[in-house]
């Protein structure tokens, strides 16, 4: 238990750092969130219609892991908030993720071009589904792919 403590203990640098942190509250609708800005920062949307959804990101060094490559959770995250994006493109409702399936294929390096593509698989009531690719626009590598499905209000028949 001492180890665990030790391991997860905070040092003064680190908690430094994180005092410098400029985090104000966020007024939803007005401005990005700390989060949105920290993990979005950089897509740039190429193109936009009903059910589909293009766009570019730059591999920042922010979203890296200790080898210099796109984490894990950093290509779960962009899945989550292009997955919704498009959902939203056709006037739906923001929804919650209930289920996200992602295979991994090659790593993103830092400066990497990635292309993204989402695009509506269906609605079914307040569900609905969507599919995400991620491919070095260079290279042309795919490197990953998602499913996502999110959840959201559903009409009152009252």
């Amino acid at each position: 238990m001492e180890k665990a403590r030790a391991i997860l203990s905070v040092g003064e640098e680190e908690s430094e750092r994180v005092a410098r942190l400029d985090v104000r509250p966020h007024r939803a609708g007005h401005a990005a969130s700390f989060y949105e800005g920290f993990a979005t920062r950089g897509l740039r949307v190429d193109c936009i219609r009903p059910g589909f959804l293009s766009c570019t990101f730059k591999v920042p060094p922010r979203l890296t892991d200790a080898g210099g490559n796109l984490s894990p959770g950093a290509i779960a995250n962009l899945v989550d908030e292009v997955a919704a994006a498009v959902i939203h493109s056709e006037g739906h409702h923001m929804k919650i993720s209930v289920d996200m399936s992602i295979s991994y294929m090659c790593a993103a390096k830092v400066d990497d071009e990635l292309e993204i593509i989402s695009k509506v698989l269906g609605h079914k009531g307040g569900y609905s589904g969507t599919y995400v690719l991620l491919k070095n626009k260079a290279t042309g590598e795919v490197v990953a792919e998602g499913r996502h499905s999110l959840f959201g209000k559903l009409v009152s028949k009252i």
